[in-house]
């Protein structure tokens, strides 16, 4: 069995792997391009997704699994992969923690107006009434894609004694989640929320699914939080609300177009937050994919078990 990565993990990683698998030859590879020879022998493919064409899974006349070490899926080529006959897992749920703990760190910025109590500091300036701050307690938060990272952002809700709905494709009952609805009913849950965090990937149901009228719906003082997808609705749109003052805050990480450009309107408006699509971002980011990976391979090498994460190729996710 030959398994191929174009993602290099720390000598660590690779040598716990090779022990485990001793029947097992890896090869790792800083890219696609490196790997290119190889990919007609591989068996597994371990990548990053971003690389991947159909022109390439045509070349890999031999494989069977492709472990994608993200959980970003927009760019694969399913149908190639699926007229292949070739099952994708990927590592859905290991940015769970870091991108909670982001999401909150937002929330608590624009509640406590940690931006405004920096500038006075800067000036010296001694006015406790010099900002109005509010509380999280008693809030309404709307989690838009309720999964693993959705789940966490919720139970961390709830310690803050918020009230948490949900929104996913089922509308199932879910972990620390008051209540969940269906995208159907996405306007009543607009409507409710305090805080409306978007973790929504970038699929044909989702891209530019929010519009104007839909910021128009949430309430005045709502505060707006997308870590999902960047195509989740058109810039022209969240630039004209927010100059509108149609809610109160917008915490971006992620974008239309990306990287943002230095001339873009967001980067000084008051009332938006930017960084730079990185909230999922952690030193233990590596160590947790492969940690699905190795159990998906105990499962692929011994043919008993269930794989983690395996992915739907006609939904793409």
């Amino acid at each position: 069995m030959f398994v191929l990565s174009t993602v290099r993990p720390v000598d660590g990683i690779m040598d716990e792997l090779r022990g485990l698998f001793a029947e097992a030859d890896f090869r790792f590879c800083q890219n696609i391009d490196v790997a290119m020879e190889d990919l007609p022998v591989a068996d597994v493919l371990v990548t990053l997704g971003e690389d991947l064409t159909p022109e390439l899974i045509e070349r890999a006349t031999n494989l069977k699994w492709i472990m994608v070490v993200s959980a970003g899926m927009e760019k694969m080529p399913f149908a190639a992969i699926d007229e292949r006959g070739i099952f994708v897992t990927n590592a859905r749920g290991i940015h769970k923690i870091p991108m909670a703990e982001y999401t909150f760190s937002m929330i608590l910025q624009v509640a406590k107006k940690n931006k405004e109590l920096y500038e006075l500091e800067q000036q010296k300036v001694w006015d406790r009434t010099a900002v109005q701050t509010f509380e999280l307690h008693g809030k309404t938060l709307a989690i838009l894609g309720v999964g693993a990272i959705g789940g966490e952002i919720a139970r961390i809700g709830q310690a803050f004694n918020l009230n948490v709905i949900g929104v996913n494709s089922s509308g199932n009952d879910q972990p620390s989640i008051d209540k969940m609805y269906t995208m159907s009913q996405l306007e009543e849950v607009l409507q409710e929320a305090d805080f409306v965090v978007s973790i929504l990937p970038s699929t044909k149901e989702t891209t530019y699914l929010l519009t104007e009228e839909h910021f128009h719906q949430m309430k005045s003082e709502a505060i707006f939080i997308n870590i999902g997808r960047g195509d989740l609705v058109k810039d022209e749109v969240l630039v004209k609300v927010m100059k509108e003052q149609r809610i109160a805050h917008a915490v971006l990480d992620v974008f239309e177009n990306e990287p943002l450009s230095a001339e873009h309107p967001f980067w000084g408006m008051d009332n938006v937050t930017v960084t730079p699509h990185i909230s999922s971002i952690t030193k233990n980011y590596m160590p947790r994919a492969f940690d699905i990976f190795k159990e998906n391979m105990k499962v692929f090498t011994s043919g008993e078990g269930t794989y983690i994460n395996l992915i739907d190729l006609k939904r793409g996710y």
